[in-house]
């Protein structure tokens, strides 16, 4: 019998702290399964930040295209609103408790807008759980894995 996937065996958006890590031996075998199973997903936002990372134009465009394999989840006008709603509500919580990285804010408004979760390496996902629908699922313990280790 195999062991249960890690993170739950849903699909969900991966957070560019998860890209940075999937290279971790930790998590690297979990994540290419995840990978190859089609439980990982991006959104504009996250290829966005992901694509800024490539040194040079050759490195850019294999990211791209492997960024293009991935289920593209939306990040139409309803996640915009619901990200601003989102940040409201996460000021009602407390001072400054709304201040939480943008495109944070819109990976897991689009995560909720598609009923799916987050995988990440990064503590604003639980704060914003607090205020969206989403699950937040950590790519390992917080504190687990060093510096990122490109996949």
């Amino acid at each position: 019998m195999s062991a249960a996937p890690l993170w739950g065996g849903a699909v969900l958006i991966a957070d560019p702290s998860a890209w940075a890590r999937a290279g971790h031996p930790n998590v690297r075998e979990p994540w290419r399964a995840a990978l190859r199973a089609g439980r990982i997903a991006t959104c504009s936002i996250a290829t966005l930040e992901l694509l800024r990372v490539p040194r040079d134009l050759d490195e850019l465009l294999a990211t791209e295209a492997g960024l293009a394999q991935l289920r593209d989840i939306p990040v139409s006008a309803s996640v915009q609103r619901a990200a601003i709603g989102a940040l409201r509500d996460l000021a009602e919580l407390g001072p400054l408790h709304h201040r939480v990285p943008i495109p944070d804010l819109l990976i897991a408004a689009a995560a909720q807008d598609a009923g799916l979760g987050v995988l990440h390496y990064d503590h604003h996902y639980d704060r914003l759980a607090e205020v969206l629908s989403f699950d937040s699922r950590w790519l390992a313990p917080p504190g687990t894995l060093d510096a990122p280790v490109h996949a």
